[in-house]
C-alpha cells in the first residue's frame, strides 16, 4: 500500500467516525419489518371489525352502541399496534447498537427523538381533536401523512433512506384524500407494505453482516 492509499484509508475513516457521531446509525431494518407485520395484523382485525360493523348495520339499522365498539376496536387494536412497534424498535435497535459497540442514547439519538416528535405530536393532538368532533374520514390520510413529515423532520439525524420513506408516506397519505373511502387499505400499505419493504432493504444493505456497518448515505 502506498503513501497516497494510505492518506485515502485515513480520510475514510475520519469521515466514518464524523458520520456516527453526527447520525444515529443503529436504526435495525428488522425492526421496520417487525412494525409492517404489525401494521399488517392490525388492518386485518380492523378490517373484521368494520365489516361486523356493516353487517349489523344492515341488520338492524344504525345504533349508537354498535358504532361506539367500533371506534373502541379501532383505537384499541391501533394502540396494540403502536405499542408493539415500538417495543420491537427498541429491541432490535438495542441489540444492533449493542453488537456495533455504539451508545443507544446519546445526543444524536435524543435529537432524532425530538425531531420526529414535534410532527409526531402535533399529528396526534389533531387527529385526537377530529374523533373529538366524530370525524373519521380524513384520519388515515392524516396518520401517514404526519408520519411521513416526522420520518423526513428526523433523517438528518440518522440513516438517509428514512427520508425516502417518510417523502412516500406522505405521497401516500396525499392520494389518499382522494380516495377516502379505502382508508384502511392505504393505512395497511403506508404502514404495513411499505415498513416491510424499507425494513428489508435497510437489512440488507447494512446488517448482512453483524460487525459491519455501512455508513454511505
Amino acid at each position: 500500500m502506498n503513501v497516497q492509499d494510505q492518506h485515502l484509508d485515513a480520510l475514510r475513516d475520519i469521515q466514518r467516525i464524523m458520520q456516527r457521531s453526527s447520525r444515529f446509525i443503529s436504526l435495525s431494518g428488522l425492526s421496520g419489518i417487525a412494525a409492517g407485520v404489525w401494521a399488517l395484523i392490525g388492518a386485518i382485525f380492523a378490517h373484521k371489525w368494520i365489516g361486523d360493523y356493516y353487517t349489523k348495520y344492515e341488520d338492524r339499522g344504525f345504533t349508537g352502541y354498535d358504532f361506539h365498539q367500533l371506534k373502541l376496536n379501532l383505537l384499541l387494536t391501533a394502540a396494540i399496534v403502536l405499542i408493539a412497534s415500538l417495543l420491537s424498535a427498541f429491541y432490535f435497535t438495542w441489540r444492533r447498537a449493542g453488537q456495533n459497540n455504539l451508545p443507544l442514547w446519546d445526543h444524536t439519538s435524543k435529537q432524532l427523538a425530538i425531531n420526529m416528535l414535534i410532527p409526531l405530536v402535533a399529528g396526534g393532538l389533531f387527529l385526537l381533536a377530529m374523533l373529538q368532533q366524530n370525524e373519521w374520514t380524513f384520519i388515515a390520510p392524516a396518520c401517514l401523512i404526519f408520519y411521513g413529515l416526522a420520518l423526513v423532520n428526523g433523517s438528518k439525524y440518522t440513516l438517509s433512506d428514512i427520508r425516502y420513506l417518510g417523502i412516500l408516506e406522505i405521497i401516500l397519505g396525499l392520494v389518499n384524500t382522494q380516495f377516502l373511502h379505502y382508508g384502511l387499505y392505504f393505512w395497511a400499505i403506508g404502514f404495513g407494505v411499505l415498513h416491510i419493504i424499507y425494513g428489508f432493504v435497510m437489512w440488507w444493505k447494512n446488517e448482512r453482516k453483524p460487525s459491519a456497518i455501512n455508513t454511505q448515505q
